[in-house]
């Protein structure tokens, strides 16, 4: 053990991470990263097969991106935006208007994705108090949400193994059934679906939409559920609801926006305009914490009177619009720009569902999902009857770690292997990332299923 992960195991507690196995587990301590790769102290490099939690978009140490941030630093590092403004808030405001949906034309500036959503329930809420139609309160999110780790968020997710412990501080949502073909409880087969999740929406916003605010959901993927992924057409039946019924829509952008899902936005594969949007992770190109709360201009315009009205949006953080994150920002929009990032992913995304073709005839495959350079590959003790393996094997985590032995830092949602790369990863290193993964779940899945001490197995 090196100095940096004993100090780690003696001082730091770990997200999502039972540190009694992680004290007791020997860690990789990451010291350096180029391109799609992390090193580690020994030297060993790794692919970052999950963009380092979903944040990466243009490799490591991408020159543009690091140029952006030292210009800055030449300049201001922080300022404040309660009374004042700067310059790459700013320009990035703009930036972000003209490639969102339409109608989305303010930004609200926050942290991380967890507040950029906690900012958008508080803006539907307060929305409906200034129009007068206070009884509008409630909300609707889909089972087995996940929208982050803060009190509002919390409320309206529905994965009772990281929420139950809270369930005494939270709201309570309306909660209606996932969208997805493999966990469906109505249809046996995608080909026998009759539309039960869609109805199961209309029923709640017909009999209940004088008391909702808003449906909370994220578009195409639901990623921390497992990347369980909603079938053609529903984010759009969604959007045609919440006009129906006069509910607005929030969309978790937050994990598919910034091009995972093979557009810049998930909205965007079904022409859907939602009336609030979260974005964070891919914003700053996986640099810097930074996130934003987009909306339309009929929201905002609820918010504007006297200072006597007392209409203002109560909330904000410190580092709001902080100048190095939104130069960092502006820097990753213009390297898509640039480079026409988002007009080379089809090619990777067909690369990526070749190479997931053997993934499918293993023993122990359930399921394999893919929406653009987004992977799910759900394993199961017996996939014939969607037997899963019991809790405690933690075998997603047994994938994962074989998966390192080979030169690959993928994490797993339970039993689900994920895999999303940087969009900048290669066609040849997505066959590579593929093969270990392949050849990973084949040796993990063939040895005798038993219990595994992985720290933070589970997420």
């Amino acid at each position: 053990m090196n100095e940096f992960e004993a100090k780690d195991k003696e001082f730091i507690w770990h997200p999502f991470t039972q540190m009694k196995s992680w004290r007791e587990t020997p860690q990789t301590v990451i010291v350096a990263a180029q391109g799609n790769k992390l090193i580690d102290q020994d030297g060993r490099e790794y692919y970052d097969g999950v963009s380092s939690l979903w944040v990466n978009i243009h490799g490591h140490r991408k020159k543009e991106i690091d140029a952006a941030i030292i210009e800055q630093l030449g300049k201001v590092a922080h300022s404040t935006m309660l009374g004042l403004a700067n310059v790459p808030a700013s320009q990035l405001a703009e930036m972000l208007v003209e490639i969102a949906p339409a109608g989305l034309r303010k930004v609200f500036y926050s942290d991380d994705g967890s507040t950029a959503m906690e900012v958008a329930i508080k803006i539907a809420f307060q929305y409906w108090q200034h129009k007068g139609l206070g009884k509008k309160c409630r909300f609707v999110a889909l089972e087995q949400a996940y929208h982050g780790d803060t009190v509002g968020t919390v409320s309206v997710g529905g994965i009772d193994l990281f929420h139950r412990v809270f369930k005494p501080l939270l709201f309570d949502p309306i909660q209606v059934p996932s969208p997805s073909c493999y966990h469906c409880r109505f249809a046996a087969s995608p080909e026998e679906c009759c539309g039960e999740c869609v109805a199961a929406m209309e029923k709640v916003l017909a009999e209940q939409h004088e008391q909702i605010a808003a449906v909370v959901l994220e578009p195409l993927v639901q990623a921390a559920a497992g990347m369980l992924m909603s079938p053609p057409g529903y984010l759009a039946k969604i959007r045609e609801l919440t006009r129906r019924f006069n509910v607005l829509l929030i969309v978790d952008e937050v994990a598919t926006g910034f091009g995972r899902t093979g557009k810049m936005f998930a909205c965007e594969h079904e022409d859907v305009s939602p009336d609030l949007m979260a974005l964070s992770k891919g914003i700053t190109g996986g640099y810097l914490p930074l996130a934003a709360t987009l909306t339309t201009d009929e929201i905002y315009n609820a918010f504007l009177g006297e200072m006597s009205d007392k209409k203002t949006f109560y909330h904000g953080h410190s580092y709001t619009g902080n100048p190095l994150a939104c130069a960092a920002a502006v820097a990753n929009l213009r390297i898509f720009q640039n480079e026409k990032v988002i007009e080379a992913l089809p090619a990777k995304v067909e690369t990526i569902r070749r190479y997931l073709t053997p993934l499918r005839q293993l023993a122990h495959v359930g399921d394999v999902r893919q929406c653009g350079l987004i992977v799910g590959i759900e394993l199961m003790a017996d996939p014939a009857n969607k037997v899963p393996y019991a809790w405690h094997c933690g075998m997603g985590a047994q994938v994962c770690m074989k998966a390192r032995e080979y030169g690959l830092f993928i994490r797993p949602v339970g039993d689900v292997v994920v895999f999303m790369p940087p969009l900048s990863t290669t066609h040849a290193e997505l066959k590579h990332m593929l093969q270990i993964i392949c050849r990973s779940v084949e040796e993990a899945t063939s040895r005798e299923a038993e219990p595994v001490a992985v720290s933070g197995a589970h997420f």
